[in-house]
């Protein structure tokens, strides 16, 4: 129970590692807000409050941290796993309304829920924000130029956060996921491609480990840079990746 009556934000909750993220959590004894578009179901309880929410408009940001502070008047941490994937393809063939739909997903989103977020941690006495980036930020292949600059951006935001906050006893920290076996693996395969071919042989083979990331991976990372265990961890990029950013 490493986070028991503690009240945390995770973002992508609909997606695979978000679905892992909430259930963790909740075993946790945490009280959880689950964030996303749209859920294939949901049912609020005690412990977790479902809300359907855009992370790239402002308004709609700013309703789900009024939620919060209505509802428990704190926050002990915030876990952002939403994320948009990009289609490899030469920047040649990539529209200017592909590149702003990543940046805005993967990118202004963490600045508004962080910025959303802050006086709540701050309130609290100090707290936790953990954004899930990817490997891809430090290793690139070709064909996802957006999606890699997002990744990148994502990184620098949070080590520039993570000074600011310092001094509120608010950590700030990245984790990079390797691939991942999740629906939005297939999404980075490219046109005309067999995504299981892909998954196989771009992917996995790719992992020194020789297998793919589990959501429980990025969902037990998460949980050990929320918790006090990380007490004195900020800043920091955390590689989950099976050794494929070596």
């Amino acid at each position: 129970m490493r986070c028991k009556d503690q009240i945390f934000v995770i973002t992508g909750a609909n997606g695979g590692m978000g679905k892992a993220a909430v259930s963790l959590f909740l075993e946790e004894g945490a009280k959880v807000i689950a964030v996303d578009r749209t859920f294939d179901a949901k049912s609020d309880s005690e412990a977790c409050l479902f809300v359907e929410a855009d992370l790239t408009d402002e308004q709609q940001v700013k309703g789900i941290f009024a939620k919060v502070e209505e509802q428990y008047g704190k926050l002990d941490g915030l876990i952002n796993l939403a994320g948009i994937a990009q289609a490899a393809a030469p920047i040649t063939e990539v529209s200017l309304s592909q590149w702003e739909k990543i940046m805005a997903v993967n990118v202004t989103s963490l600045f508004l829920t962080s910025r959303e977020a802050l006086p709540l941690l701050e309130k609290n006495g100090g707290g936790s924000i953990t954004n899930v980036a990817s490997i891809s930020a430090v290793r690139p292949r070709p064909g996802l130029q957006a999606y890699i600059a997002s990744k990148g951006a994502a990184v620098a935001f949070s080590k520039a956060l993570a000074i600011e906050c310092a001094e509120k006893g608010i950590r700030v920290n990245v984790i990079h996921p390797g691939p991942a076996d999740t629906s939005m693996l297939a999404k980075f395969t490219p046109v005309n491609a067999n995504p299981d071919d892909v998954k196989e042989e771009t992917f996995r083979k790719s992992v020194p480990l020789g297998r793919l990331i589990q959501p429980e991976d990025i969902a037990n990372a998460a949980l050990y840079l929320s918790s006090n265990e990380a007490r004195n961890v900020t800043g920091a990029v955390l590689h989950v990746d099976g050794g494929r950013g070596l």
